[in-house]
């Protein structure tokens, strides 16, 4: 066994002597090379696709680690969005279900990188260096071959003077068994070449249209989250504006406490409130429902007690109108109409104000 290695490795040993010794021969032109002008156009498309496939590898790679932090990025935003925008204020809901739908979408899109684009273009990429490592094999056993060619032709010479025939049939037997190696190598090279190169356009037909198709689908669905979203906020700016979110100054910042009558409640908390008529007088009329003497807003909560009574909640805004009977009307109540629910009722002037 130990002979056995030894002679393998010495006959390792004297196969890359050989080599050496031929390509540096090739390349002084003290002998010639066998060349094959189709092959080496094979190479050089072989070259320019592995080249140009490993660096679009490179940078999905390098996109797809950016969309997912993007991702990361954009759950947390939304996630504090989420936190600032308050439980009391309209769309607080449709907000958070959108966040979701919104992380769902990215969750997708990620997904579809990955497994639809990504794994395919790895798979493609991997066929490369295999192929490299025939091309380079093919390499070494055409030197072999010329190798051989050349030692036969200088075997022929010296033969012919020393009538060695059975060198020169060994000789033989060595050249075609180098040529049979080589050419059986270059061959499959002949048709595996070509056919990778031209498997490149399909390959990227459906792997760019992937690509494009869930970048498109991406887009084109958060924009709906987005204008979902923007319509959220719009109404909020609305509601805020009609002074829906307003908050009290912090001398008023205590609540009136629940009347026990109704004519408590204006003595308690309204003392130097104006009457009715004259905080009409105070009102604008412009552009009021029929009807309507004039609109208040809720500076204060009040929950109804009797159900004549009208419940309201800090900011919304009241349309004031005359008593079915007058005779009903209290000291230091009004009879209104909140807009919001069109609910009719009586309610405390002092937990309102004009507008």
């Amino acid at each position: 066994m130990a002979e056995s290695k030894s002679a393998l490795l010495a006959k390792t040993v004297q196969k890359h002597a050989g080599r050496a010794k031929e390509k540096l021969l090739q390349n002084l032109g003290k002998v010639d090379r066998t060349l094959d002008d189709i092959f080496e156009e094979h190479l050089q498309n072989f070259n320019r696709q592995h080249q140009q496939a490993t660096r679009l590898q490179k940078e999905f790679n390098n996109y797809i680690r950016c969309i997912r932090a993007v991702q990361t990025a954009s759950k947390s935003l939304m996630e504090a969005i989420t936190e600032v925008y308050e439980s009391g204020w309209s769309g607080h809901d449709l907000l958070y279900v959108q966040s979701q739908n919104m992380e769902m979408l990215w969750q997708d899109f990620s997904h579809k990188l990955g497994d639809q684009v990504l794994i395919p273009l790895n798979t493609y990429t991997n066929q490369f260096p295999e192929v490299r490592k025939k091309i380079e094999k093919r390499g070494r056993k055409l030197v072999d071959y010329d190798g051989q060619r050349h030692s036969f032709q200088n075997l022929q010479a010296n033969a012919a003077k020393r009538r060695d025939d059975v060198k020169v049939t060994k000789g033989r037997e060595q050249l075609e068994e180098a040529k049979r190696t080589y050419e059986v190598l270059n061959s499959e090279l002949h048709d595996e070449l070509p056919a990778l190169f031209d498997s490149r356009v399909f390959f990227y037909v459906n792997n760019l249209q992937t690509l494009f198709a869930a970048e498109q689908l991406f887009h084109s669905e958060s924009s709906k989250v987005f204008a979902e979203l923007e319509a959220i906020t719009d109404k909020l700016g609305t509601d805020c504006q009609r002074g829906s979110y307003t908050k009290r100054a912090v001398g008023n910042n205590i609540s009136p406490s629940s009347p026990t009558s109704k004519t408590n409640t204006l003595n308690t908390h309204n003392g130097n409130a104006a009457s009715p008529t004259s905080t009409v007088q105070r009102a604008t009329l412009a552009g009021l429902p029929p009807g309507t003497l004039y609109r208040v807003r809720a500076t204060y909560r009040y929950t109804r007690e009797d159900s004549d009574e009208l419940s309201f909640e800090v900011g919304d805004i009241i349309r004031v109108v005359e008593y079915d009977d007058p005779e009903e009307q209290e000291e230091g109540w009004l009879m209104g109409i909140k807009e919001s629910t069109n609910e009719k009722g009586m309610f405390p002037a002092n937990f309102t104000r004009p507008i």
